[in-house]
């Protein structure tokens, strides 16, 4: 599928992680979604109703990142994949990338991240 909705680094703080300090303080997360589907017939018709609203994708992952906690962002991550495959049938697939600037890790890093991607099953 060469046809994407890109939305980039959604800022977001929440309290996922394994440490009891992490579910106590709670810190700042980013979470980047790439949407496969087919955008031709909304381009010819200039129809929003023909793609998926990148403000609904935004508000999805925002949800699922401050309405619930994970030990760890892989879960987020698919939880944030497997809304947005059920909720839009248009969508073909999703690429969630969740970044973890202040992970606790013993050294200087910049930050960790996940990347999955999820797919509707083929008939």
């Amino acid at each position: 599928m060469a046809d994407r909705i890109l939305v980039h680094r959604i800022a977001v703080y929440a309290y996922h992680g394994l440490l009891e300090e992490e579910a106590r303080l709670g810190q700042r997360f980013y979470i980047s979604l790439d949407a496969g589907l087919e955008l031709g017939a909304a381009g010819r018709s200039d129809a929003v109703d023909q793609t998926v609203s990148y403000a609904d994708l935004t508000e999805i992952a925002v949800g699922i990142a401050t309405g619930r906690r994970f030990a760890l962002i892989e879960a987020l991550a698919e939880a944030i994949a497997e809304a947005c495959l059920g909720r839009f049938p248009r969508l073909q697939s999703i690429t969630v990338r969740v970044d973890k600037p202040s992970a606790p890790v013993p050294a200087v890093i910049d930050g960790v991240s996940i990347e999955i991607t999820r797919a509707r099953a083929v008939p």
